[in-house]
């Protein structure tokens, strides 16, 4: 069924009112849940970096809404072979992203599993009546703007994976991740972007619809044309997309591109937003912010143009955990 199927199945006649976060009146409110073996694998997940990742999330939701972060409730479930001290450094990382981001942690609950960690974080924002951005308000010609790069935190955990199935041939092997720096930051500790919301109120520039990109660009372009009733036209040679991206790419497949990652990878967590063409001045000048495409009519498919100019309709393949 997959999973945002299952979610308007499950919540059908509840009355939910949100998307990337729950919104009541000018309080916006995400929760996330990390579980060990699905969405992080402790071989190479430091503690410190967990708790730091755990909160980040749950605020990039918080952005995504065009909002600013202000509480938090953690809830943690570990098993006995986590020790104090191991706790001790999740919670340390955890600090360090509350006290980065501004973010008071108001409480949360600590309980036991029967096997490895569950980290389940409830990020509490506010955002401006005026200011709040949906997925459902793209239109007709709005231009289509993304933030940073993509795929890179994709090709940090292709990385640590190829070092993974090294290390278990081999216990005598020393993992060898000099080089990708970068790649492993984005996947281990990514930033949720508070910095392009100030820029965006800086200019006074409210985007007409909005999400993170959590799941990929094809996943979050399709959220929004679907949310708004579009279609979106997205230019392959503007995505944003690093290097060393690139350099992982070709070290592990000949056949495995850049843009795959980009579009059908995870876990970047840049903002994905659009405005109206009014805003293009405003917009073209901002550092770190990239104009990609523009808006179609309702009825018209989601696609990307090649640099050949031949169009290739977008599909959701986002990288759904570790197990997959």
């Amino acid at each position: 069924m997959g999973k945002v199927a299952l979610i308007e199945r499950l919540t059908n006649g509840l009355g939910c009112q949100g998307d990337d976060c729950a919104v009541i009146g000018t309080t916006v409110v995400n929760t996330q849940t990390l579980v060990e073996g699905v969405d992080f694998d402790m071989m190479y997940t430091p503690l410190k970096h967990l708790g730091y990742k755990a909160l980040a999330i749950a605020i990039s939701n918080i952005a995504a809404m065009n909002g600013s972060p202000r509480q938090a409730l953690v809830s943690i479930a570990v098993s006995n072979r986590y020790s104090v001290e191991a706790l001790d450094e999740f919670y340390a990382g955890l600090r360090i992203c509350s006290d980065r981001y501004g973010v008071q942690i108001v409480g949360g609950e600590t309980s036991t599993s029967r096997a490895g960690m569950v980290v389940t974080v409830t990020a509490i924002g506010e955002v401006k009546k005026e200011r709040l951005t949906w997925r459902h308000g793209a239109k007709h010609n709005d231009l289509i703007c993304c933030s940073g790069d993509l795929g890179s935190a994709y090709a940090g955990l292709l990385v640590l994976e190829r070092e993974k199935v090294t290390y278990q041939a081999n216990p005598n092997f020393q993992p060898d991740l000099d080089g990708y720096d970068y790649v492993l930051e984005r996947f281990l500790k990514p930033e949720p972007r508070m910095d392009i919301i100030k820029k965006l109120a800086d200019s006074n520039v409210v985007p007409t619809a909005m999400t993170d990109i959590s799941r990929g660009l094809a996943d979050s372009l399709l959220h929004i044309c679907r949310a708004s009733r579009c279609g979106c036209e997205v230019y392959e040679e503007r995505l944003p997309i690093d290097y060393q991206t690139s350099r992982v790419c070709s070290e592990m497949s000949k056949n495995m591109l850049p843009v795959s990652c980009a579009l059908n990878g995870g876990e970047d967590y840049e903002l994905l937003f659009t405005v109206v063409q009014s805003d293009y001045d405003k917009i073209k000048t901002m550092d770190g912010i990239h104009i990609i495409g523009y808006i179609t009519e309702e009825g018209m498919p989601a696609v990307m143009v090649t640099p050949q100019n031949t169009t290739i309709t977008l599909r959701a393949q986002a990288f759904q955990g570790l197990d997959e």
